[in-house]
């Protein structure tokens, strides 16, 4: 349903004839979005009211022109009104070819979307992961939710995505879907790529996204400290498991999904003669090698003889990722640590806390996390920097606290 809908007649006075006579013109205005019509009719600007938008005056001549005017004006508000009752939807420029009868081909979101997600699907194992697909899935489900939601219709014509769609679609997203920052910046990325197609074959003109600037936050990651939980004792086995699976993942960089598929298979001697995982992402369907530190080799060994891992053939005895999760909050109350932990926070520790900062290059630590792009892995390096200005931060007070000090001793002198 539209919100605004004017109609105004006006004179283009730099289109004036030969005779002196201007055109006049009709502007069509839904929504902010004007499109204009040709009268097909001319006047002298002298005689043209242009605060009144008529002809001046009660000439004959003025009458009769007037009258044409507001045929053609009550001819726009019949056909806004029959399109507005059979599509719900109307645009100025879709109103005006339907005027002219050149009406242009009504373009819906939600045929496209689902058209690029059936591509994606054709290309699983190919160039993309099966979990690449179920994201662009849920983005498309999500899509739907909003448009029903905010406009009670199942569907909209892409010429109605604007820079306000967008900011709603995004205030839904994070209010009634309750998503977090980076996962809410990650379906509109998803979207924009099929903002990016319309934009390619002509189908808008204006990208929507241009003043919605989408920015992620900093992972959260353990410090030297806080992965200390491993030597924690625990009173509930289960915690202990649970602890044991998320600190291989801080000494591997592996993802949960990746962890649960390891087998004994993933573990050969690498090119040093030392232990090494050899898998591949599912993310990204990367190859993945990573030498094993102290720490995963012992944890490795552990579980090399549990029952459910032998009769599985599985490295570890993993739970669903969502009990995971459920548990490492647990622990994380336990061991007093004040975030909300989670077993892809293993990874991003990993990245920073035992490579980044231990002067391991971002060239070999992107290889190790599979990344098909240096630029993902670069967004670790911000947190080390982060971290570098907190602590010159309290470190800056701390010398403050001393120069004050000395000032006042010296005062005393």
């Amino acid at each position: 349903m539209n919100k605004t809908f004017n109609l105004l007649f006006y004179i283009k006075k730099n289109k004036i004839r030969t005779n002196g006579t201007a055109p006049i013109y009709l502007r069509i205005t839904i929504d902010g979005k004007a499109a204009d019509i040709a009268a097909k009719r001319y006047i002298d600007p002298k005689k043209w009211d242009v605060k009144a938008h008529k002809a001046l005056g009660n000439t004959q001549e003025a009458k009769t022109l007037n009258l044409y005017l507001k045929t053609l004006e009550q001819k726009v508000y019949d056909f806004h009104y029959l399109m507005l009752k059979e599509e719900n939807f109307v645009t100025a420029e879709s109103l005006k070819s339907k005027l002219l009868g050149t009406d242009i081909e009504q373009r819906m979101l939600i045929p496209i979307f689902q058209e690029d997600n059936d591509k994606v699907e054709a290309l699983v194992a190919q160039d993309f992961a099966p979990g690449t697909l179920e994201c662009y899935k849920t983005s498309l489900k999500h899509t739907q939710e909003f448009i029903n939601w905010k406009y009670k219709v199942s569907d909209i014509d892409i010429t109605q995505i604007d820079h306000g769609f967008m900011s709603d679609y995004d205030f839904w997203l994070r209010s009634v879907r309750k998503c977090g920052n980076n996962t809410a910046v990650k379906y509109l990325k998803n979207f924009k790529k099929i903002i990016r197609l319309c934009m390619a074959h002509d189908w808008i003109s204006k990208d929507p996204f241009w003043a919605t600037k989408q920015k992620s936050k900093l992972w959260s990651v353990l410090t030297k400290g806080e992965i200390q939980i491993y030597e924690k004792k625990f009173a509930s086995d289960r915690l202990s498991q649970v602890r044991n699976i998320f600190i291989f993942s801080c000494y591997t960089g592996l993802a949960y999904v990746d962890v649960k598929q390891l087998s004994k298979s993933n573990i050969n001697v690498g090119i040093d003669g030392d232990q090494w995982v050899f898998t591949h992402r599912q993310k990204t369907d990367t190859s993945t090698r990573v030498p094993l530190l102290p720490v995963a080799q012992e944890l490795v060994l552990k579980y090399e003889n549990y029952l459910q891992c032998v009769n599985s053939d599985v490295l570890f005895p993993i739970l669903s990722n969502q009990k995971m999760n459920s548990y490492l909050k647990e622990i994380a109350s336990v061991c007093g640590i004040n975030k909300d932990l989670t077993f892809h926070i293993a990874r991003h520790t990993f990245a920073t806390t035992v490579t980044l900062s231990n002067g391991v290059p971002i060239e070999s630590v992107s290889k190790m996390l599979g990344h098909t792009n240096i630029k993902t892995t670069q967004h670790y390096a911000k947190i080390l920097d982060k971290k570098v200005s907190d602590d010159m931060v309290a470190l800056k007070d701390l010398f403050n606290t001393k120069n004050i000090s000395g000032l006042n001793n010296n005062k005393r002198l």
